[in-house]
């Protein structure tokens, strides 16, 4: 049932939406149910009930494809694809239905954006198409949906032929069915959600609500070009203003589904809440009681937690990893006399895509590369994916260089990562015509490791487009800009939450040649020392030629001081061009030696 089916007038939606924020208070299904310890909590003891079942997944980010390399496993078990996505959650459905519990699936955002060619390639139409065809009913949207904009987000929701690039499968775009929620993304023109901000479903003729919304700090995260028009309100205030109009509807029983999330210390079991922490957290302790349930992303984590709200119950927070690896099945009981929930138990399922040895091990091919089982492949979904695999082959098949050996995003304890090295490297090269010096790549724009292992036809070793892709799926420019070595300084203390606004630590990736030492314990301002180029300290006063992705140097992933270099050139092609370029160089390129940053006590 949909915001505009509801009985009330939408006078009075628009002046609930007016009134002031509320501050916070301070098939082998045996096989997934055992090792995997369930979150669990119990309200209440009701003479009347109604049973119901919510599949749950988030930040699948277009991996119609399995994830290869290092990625392609959870914790040993090879998963995830489009195809098995399909087929486990057909039989989670079908478990819940032999319960007696009808199924709403939902979402928590990135379905879509960093994705790979295949998907991106067609702005992401495939991975909606796939979304339809799976049965998803309601998703938030997360920072990734405004990767293009949010003109292309409406048009991703409502259907249409992309504005540039048309229709480009030949037959035409529908949109979601399903209904992407964003509460707190607000019109500065009208000052009201820009899409549905609740949604309501009946359970055995109780309601549920939900509400959905993206992380406050996505202007942060995306390229502000895209946003200039919206503006992102705070998680907890947003939440209990739309709960607070539910409950005024009769809708007590509450699910928040937001894409921000948490981690576990210890990620032996997915559906545990080890020494759990994250900025979720002071979320679900600013919320309502009503918010019995919240579905979680962001992160790349999974967890299944309870966490106690703000009046003291526990609320239970899930999240079901990324990539379409795990599906998060809650199954939960409402009270019919209360119209509230009464119990909610979650555990995350793994999405098995892999065929089992005898011994319990996991088939592999040529290379090391996980067999995948056809039993477990869903006909309808492998068609939506094929039709689009087939488009794109040529341009994804092609062979654009090779590498001696895996070369891994998976940071160091300095931060620093093989990869990074890599794309620093790469991009460094390719604007040497313009005068660079040093080239500074954020880890965040790193989508998935490169694997020697061969995906597909071409030899090990061998990169294809498509691969080096699925690494830099973002189509940013490259820029190269001067800075002084004093602004270099500065852009590096920026790296750590707190300092000069920004909100949480990222370390920037850095080319050959260009090395520094940090201390975490010293003083915010003062934890950058050793500042050196070629091995000659960087000087103040003088000037350097530094090239970024654009979107660092607008000031991306909260690194305002890019956004103070001059003189800014802007190369040909995209940074995904540049890797390309430099993996087909000359001789097999090599996993950079993460050695250029130094990190002290």
């Amino acid at each position: 049932m949909r915001l505009r089916n509801l009985a009330a007038p939408a006078l009075a939606l628009a002046v609930i939406a007016a009134l002031p924020l509320a501050r916070p208070a301070a098939e082998t299904p045996a096989q997934e149910r055992a090792g995997l310890t369930p979150v669990s909590v119990s309200y209440s003891h009701p003479a009347t009930t109604v049973k119901g079942q919510f599949l749950s997944y988030n930040d699948f980010h277009g991996a119609l494809d399995a994830p290869a390399g290092s990625g392609a496993a959870v914790n040993g078990t090879p998963a995830g694809g489009g195809e098995f996505l399909a087929t486990w959650l057909k039989r989670l459905r079908a478990e819940g239905t032999a319960e007696g519990r009808p199924t709403t699936t939902v979402g928590a955002g990135d379905l879509i954006g960093a994705s790979p060619l295949v998907s991106a390639a067609f702005h992401d139409e495939p991975t909606i198409e796939l979304m339809n065809e799976i049965g998803l009913q309601i998703s938030s949207v997360g920072n990734h949906e405004f990767d293009e904009g949010v003109a292309e987000l409406l048009r991703i929701q409502r259907g249409g032929c992309h504005p540039t690039d048309g229709c480009q499968d030949g037959d035409g775009y529908g949109g979601a069915k399903f209904h992407y929620l964003a509460a707190n993304t607000i019109s500065k023109k009208t000052g009201l959600p820009i899409l549905p901000p609740i949604d309501i479903k009946f359970i055995g003729g109780v309601p549920v609500g939900f509400v959905g919304l993206t992380l406050e700090g996505t202007p942060g995260i995306v390229n502000p070009a895209g946003i200039a028009s919206v503006t992102f309100a705070d998680e907890v205030q947003t939440a209990n203003k739309w709960g607070n109009l539910l409950k005024l509807l009769g809708v007590k029983a509450q699910v928040l589904l937001v894409h921000e999330g948490g981690a576990q210390a210890n990620t032996a079991d997915p559906s545990a809440c080890n020494g759990f922490t994250g900025p979720i957290v002071p979320i679900v302790a600013g919320l309502n009681p009503e918010f019995g349930l919240v579905v979680s992303g962001h992160t790349h984590r999974f967890y299944s937690c309870k966490l106690p709200n703000r009046s003291g119950a526990q609320s239970v927070v899930t999240s079901a990893g990324t990539n379409g690896q795990l599906i998060t099945d809650i199954d939960y009981t409402l009270d019919k006399r209360t119209r509230k929930f009464a119990e909610i138990s979650a555990r995350n399922v793994i999405v098995e895509n892999g065929v089992r040895n005898p011994d319990g091990t996991w088939q592999v091919g040529p290379g090391g590369v996980f067999v995948k089982n056809p039993a477990l492949i869903d006909a309808a979904a492998k068609r939506v994916i094929d039709k689009y695999r087939t488009a794109v082959a040529p341009i994804a098949n092609r062979v654009v260089g090779a590498i001696t050996a895996d070369i891994v995003r998976d940071a160091r304890p300095s931060g620093e990562s093989p990869l990074g090295d890599v794309i620093a490297d790469a991009q460094l090269a390719y604007t040497r015509s313009a005068g660079a010096q040093i080239a500074l790549m954020n880890p965040g724009g790193i989508r998935a490791s490169l694997a020697y292992a061969s995906s597909g036809a071409e030899a090990p070793g061998a990169v294809t487009y498509g691969e080096a892709f699925t690494v830099q799926p973002f189509n940013n420019l490259v820029v190269t800009q001067t800075f002084t070595g004093a602004q270099i300084k500065e852009v590096l203390e920026q790296q750590f939450a707190g300092y000069a606004g920004q909100s949480t630590t990222k370390i920037l990736q850095v080319s050959a040649g260009f090395t520094y030492t940090y201390s975490a314990s010293a003083p915010l301002g003062s934890r950058v020392s050793n500042i050196a180029l070629n091995g000659t300290p960087i000087d103040p006063a003088a000037s350097y030629q530094v090239t970024t992705n654009d979107f660092l140097a607008n000031g991306g992933d909260g690194f305002t001081n890019l956004s103070q270099g001059t003189g800014r050139v802007t190369a040909p092609g995209f940074d995904v061009d540049a890797l390309t370029a430099y993996l087909g160089a000359g001789a097999p390129v090599a996993p950079g030696p993460a050695n250029r940053i130094t990190a002290v006590a």
